[in-house]
């Protein structure tokens, strides 16, 4: 069984802004009304050169969250992928791993022979992935394998936005601010309503003690200032009494994820959505229960938060 910390890849490349000539003729185009931006005709299955790979490193550092349109590959081939951009993070619910695949997550509410295959209720408040880790998630990959036939959507929040709207005097007081996150925060609460969350082994929770992390993070690819709290995970401000830490936290999560930060994706078949865990939060919108979904997912990890 890997680490849960990390499967070992190589070192990430440098991106480069520029498209080499070489580049594939796939197209990257910006989604109208949004910061997201989507990959069409993009051969997946094949061998990635450096050239494409910069090229698609640079667009997901300017967009935050890219949709693969149409695209057909195997869980392997996904697993590969997500290697290009670092090492991947063994999540801690290791009955929702896809047999032969400890790397990739199950995100399904499909019950098979009585038993859950996936992680049914995963994204059902807003959050960045792993942010309770001393390393977070660089960025998730959400492959579909089966859609419904409506719901299931999936919300994404620019935290990069959300800071930059801040006034100036509450971006002065966050300066500094750090705030403890938390695997557990929600845990019970969510188990208790919901048939997707096993109950833990005293080796689960050791495994995901909590982290402290900066109110206010730098990405550190661009340098761009982005909020990293959020309501699924961040438990309180260091610091802080408990009724002024929980009156700026909560101000903090309903300015992060206000309508014109909001990117909604509506999943079409075999779309793979690549998102930037130090940009943004997600959400999950969900969908009826009588309906099957099912997807893919590879996260990878990233730097301590800065």
């Amino acid at each position: 069984m890997p680490n849960a910390a990390a499967v070992q890849a190589p070192a990430r490349a440098t991106p480069t802004p520029d498209v080499t000539a070489d580049a594939a003729p796939f197209h990257i185009r910006p989604l109208p009304g949004s910061f997201a931006a989507e990959v069409v005709g993009l051969d997946l299955s094949r061998p990635l050169s450096d050239a494409d790979f910069q090229r698609l490193h640079a667009a997901h550092l300017q967009h935050h969250v890219l949709v693969f349109r149409d695209l057909r590959i195997t869980p392997q081939q996904q697993i590969a992928f997500s290697r290009r951009f670092g090492p991947l993070q063994i999540h801690v619910l290791r009955q929702f791993q896809l047999p032969g695949h400890p790397e990739i997550l199950v995100v399904s509410n499909i019950v098979e022979n009585g038993q859950p295959i996936g992680l049914g209720d995963a994204g059902h408040y807003w959050h960045s992935d792993l942010s309770y880790k001393d390393k977070p998630s660089l960025g998730s990959m959400l492959h579909a394998q089966e859609l419904p036939s409506e719901g299931g959507d999936t919300l994404f929040a620019d935290q990069h936005a959300a800071y930059d709207a801040l006034p100036d005097d509450l971006k002065q007081r966050l300066q500094g601010l750090r705030a403890e996150h938390s695997y557990l925060a929600k845990y019970e609460e969510l188990r208790a309503r919901s048939p997707w969350r096993p109950r833990l082994t005293q080796a689960q929770i050791d495994e995901v003690p909590p982290a402290v992390q900066p109110v206010v993070r730098t990405h550190p690819e661009t340098g761009r200032k982005a909020l990293f709290v959020s309501e699924h995970f961040t438990t309180r401000i260091v610091g802080l009494p408990d009724d002024q830490s929980q009156a700026l936290l909560q101000r903090l999560f309903a300015h992060s994820t206000r309508p014109e930060f909001v990117y909604r994706h509506q999943w079409q078949p075999h779309d793979m959505v690549f998102w930037d865990n130090r940009s943004v939060l997600h959400l999950a919108a969900g969908c009826p229960d009588h309906l099957r979904r099912r997807l893919n997912r590879t996260t990878i990890e990233g730097d301590v938060p800065f």
